[in-house]
């Protein structure tokens, strides 16, 4: 009879380890900053004309800020609705690869899994992969994704209530709350050049399609944004940045074991 395979180590052994508290208050920390901008989404949605339901439907069910205000973002500019979801999906794919690396790191039971893959986000990826050991990458995952998911909810009910009394929501320029969280976020992450040239790139292709495009299309343009990179560093023959780092497919601390389950340093090839 087959039997499941064990977790293997987690930590190199000169690693060092981080107090519980520690970790949950950096958890905390993330969770309560970006959770209490889901009031943002809460005002965003409601101005552009869903309903109480249906806004509270995407923070429970979607529950990835990037996604649900490209989506309400769109449909307020007179986007198409495929167009929208479609930029909103888009958005969202990341996840599954965050959630191909966090599987390695997390080695959660089969039963959890799926409950989650809910709270497979940028700000639970980048505490997770911030942790030292798989017990402190677990509670940071945990604490973070529960604080946030609360939270997220609660604001965003709240924000959707309140919307009528803020008047004329474009004029508080609160859509631009998550997006500015996600950058804060993902900036410190982009540690090579190749990442910080393909994440401009991506910005001016957006900037420079807003006003010709129909609403929700540009961010779907700026995918092309990675391929263009890595076509031109292969035609340049580059070998790799020097200054590559640990980045966010390898975290400090945490390292992938070997074919012999020891840890130890393993090729990079899990981009973000």
């Amino acid at each position: 009879m087959a039997t499941e395979q064990t977790a293997p180590p987690d930590i190199r052994p000169d690693a060092g380890d981080r107090p519980d508290a520690a970790v949950v208050r950096d958890a905390l920390g993330v969770g309560v900053a970006v959770g209490l901008s889901g009031f943002a989404f809460g005002v965003t949605s409601a101005g552009s004309g869903l309903g109480l339901l249906q806004t509270c439907a995407l923070s429970l069910l979607v529950f990835t800020g990037a996604s649900q205000f490209a989506l309400v973002g769109a449909l307020a500019a007179g986007g198409n609705p495929f167009t929208a979801a479609a930029g909103a999906f888009f958005l969202g794919v990341r996840n599954a690869f965050y959630g191909l690396r966090l599987s390695q790191l997390l080695a959660l039971p089969r039963a959890v899994r799926p409950f989650a893959a809910q709270w497979v986000i940028d700000e639970t990826t980048a505490v997770t992969l911030a942790q030292p050991t798989r017990r402190a990458a677990r509670i940071g995952f945990t604490v973070t994704g529960l604080t946030l998911y609360v939270l997220w909810n609660l604001t965003t009910l709240a924000g959707a209530l309140g919307a009528r009394a803020l008047g004329d929501t474009d004029a508080w320029g609160l859509d631009a709350a998550s997006p500015a969280v996600f950058l804060a976020l993902l900036a410190p992450m982009l540690t090579t050049a190749t990442e910080r040239v393909t994440a401009a790139l991506a910005v001016l292709l957006v900037l420079a399609l807003l006003p010709v495009l129909p609403a929700g299309v540009p961010v779907l343009v700026a995918a092309l944004a990675a391929p263009i990179v890595l076509f031109l560093k292969g035609r340049g023959g580059s070998g790799g940045d020097k200054d590559d780092g640990p980045g966010p497919g390898r975290p400090h601390g945490i390292t992938d074991p070997g074919p012999t389950g020891r840890t130890g340093n393993s090729p990079k090839g899990q981009a973000r």
